[in-house]
């Protein structure tokens, strides 16, 4: 048995890709079918093609609700600070910052949980990210 993928359904693939690329996250593959109207666009770290994110977009709208009910996706990430400095950059709320330097938890456009885990040892703590309050839910 070999782990293939795990599936979120997206309302806005491009915000959503967006999202995943600022992870760090690149784009693999993609099947657009017209017949039933919906597009799977698969996603993975470079070099870590095992281990992919299928985006599922049907071209009807229909609402998601419940994208922790999900449960979360987790990346390893050579240092937790940066990843989520990044993220912030680009605009992504860190809902909960990794004031223990080692996990934080943020969300996708659609409100999927991503779990960001320091590789290796915990990093010192570090302001902003030691004092930054919990925002929503994760």
């Amino acid at each position: 048995m070999k782990y293939l993928h795990t599936m979120i359904r997206v309302t806005d693939p491009v915000a959503t890709i967006d999202f995943f690329k600022v992870l760090g996250l690149e784009e693999v593959r993609r099947i657009d079918n017209e017949k039933g109207r919906f597009s799977l666009i698969f996603l993975a770290a470079p070099g870590d093609h095992d281990a992919q994110v299928e985006l599922t977009h049907n071209w009807d709208p229909e609402p998601y609700e419940g994208g922790r009910n999900f449960g979360h996706l987790a990346y390893r990430v050579e240092n937790v600070y940066e990843s989520c400095q990044r993220l912030m950059d680009s605009g992504v709320t860190i809902n909960r910052p990794p004031r223990d330097g080692n996990m934080a938890f943020v969300r996708t456009p659609d409100n999927i949980s991503i779990e960001l885990l320091q590789e290796g040892d915990p990093l010192p703590p570090a302001e902003p990210w030691s004092s930054m309050p919990n925002t929503g839910v994760w």
